[in-house]
């Protein structure tokens, strides 16, 4: 099983070369300094990442994990849990919403089993089964899973990443399914960030004023039984967590071993990434803020600016779709405009 201490000291910093180089380029390029805004910000980032002034995204991949919540059972959500396997199923046969941005955007589709509560799963090649375990336990009334389950989430995630990178894909998104899971991800949020179940419970799935007060209860709860520690991830994830929370975790840390861009959405799983290895951080790139309360108190812990805000809170990986489109963007005016002497242009400053 992967060393998770072994790889979070190998993940490689930054080239600074390549940054000073591409920074220096940004101000020949036939425009204002500037003018193009993040986009510039964010593809110095990625010439970093990817150790050239002359970055490329050429293929764009997005794993989607699936997992379900005991803490269904304390009707936190409107849904039932067989929802998360019925919707595999849609992921399988493309009618999604995350399959429709991802054709229209050329992004590939990874869909991880990692405890999905149901027996009733397509039978299909598509789908990766790992089935970790069926469904957490109810975090309200003790730990989720065991350490040994958290640890192979992780590092069976960090698998996952070095194989989809092993592809051939300059930027890796991740994205869930579980019913259920916004309520983990709010208790990982509040540890992680030291800040109230009020300030990062949201709606979900769409609580009424009165149910998201007994989910917020309901956060609290699972945070006094379990006491959680911040400083020990792979604790926080056992005790709080949730499957596929883990082995997205894990997928950035790969990704980011193979100096892929990474991350983009799915906060609670870059919290406990970073915890693990901090030098993802630099691999992570927001895609969108979220309207659920806890995605804001996340990139706010993070350090990360949202490259877009449109007010979803679907999940899927759909933002991070979206986003990939956004950094290809910022590449290519990078790479491919011309500098003010290709071009024979007055102005340009070095």
């Amino acid at each position: 099983m992967t060393n998770l201490v072994e790889l979070a000291k190998a993940i490689p910093a930054l080239d600074q070369v390549a940054v000073r180089a591409a920074r220096s380029r940004q101000r020949q390029l036939t425009k204002p300094p500037g003018s193009l805004g993040r986009l510039e910000e964010v593809s110095i980032q990625i010439a970093g990442i990817q150790g050239t002034d002359r970055p490329h995204i050429a293929r764009k991949a997005l794993v989607i994990a699936a997992g379900d919540h005991g803490v269904t059972d304390q009707r936190v959500t409107g849904y039932p849990s067989e929802v998360t396997a019925q919707m595999i199923g849609t992921f399988l046969w493309g009618g999604a919403a995350v399959n429709v941005l991802a054709r229209h955007n050329n992004v590939s589709i990874t869909i991880v089993d990692a405890g999905v509560r149901a027996d009733v799963l397509p039978n299909d090649p598509r789908l990766r089964r790992l089935a970790i375990g069926k469904g957490t336990h109810d975090i309200s009334l003790g730990p989720a899973m065991t350490e040994e389950m958290a640890t192979r989430c992780v590092a069976t995630g960090v698998e996952i990443g070095g194989e989809v990178a092993g592809t051939g894909a300059d930027a890796i998104g991740v994205g869930e399914m579980g019913i259920g899971n916004t309520t983990a991800s709010s208790a990982i949020v509040a540890v992680m960030t030291s800040t109230g179940p009020e300030h990062t419970t949201g709606a979900g799935t769409g609580r009424t004023k009165e149910q998201l007060l007994h989910k917020i209860e309901v956060v609290r709860r699972a945070l006094e039984v379990n006491k959680p520690d911040g400083s020990d991830p792979i604790g926080v994830l056992a005790r709080i967590g949730g499957f596929e929370i883990g082995l997205l975790a894990g997928v950035m840390i790969g990704a980011a071993a193979q100096r892929r861009i990474d991350g983009f959405i799915t906060s609670a799983a870059a919290l406990l990434a970073c915890a693990i290895a901090p030098g993802v951080r630099h691999y992570l790139i927001a895609s969108h803020r979220s309207s659920e309360r806890g995605h804001r108190v996340a990139l706010h812990a993070l350090g990360l600016r949202p490259l877009l805000d449109l007010g979803m809170r679907l999940g899927e990986g759909t933002g991070a779709v979206l986003g990939m489109s956004v950094i290809e963007m910022a590449a290519a005016c990078l790479s491919e405009m011309a500098t003010f002497s290709e071009a024979g242009v007055d102005g340009g400053t070095t």
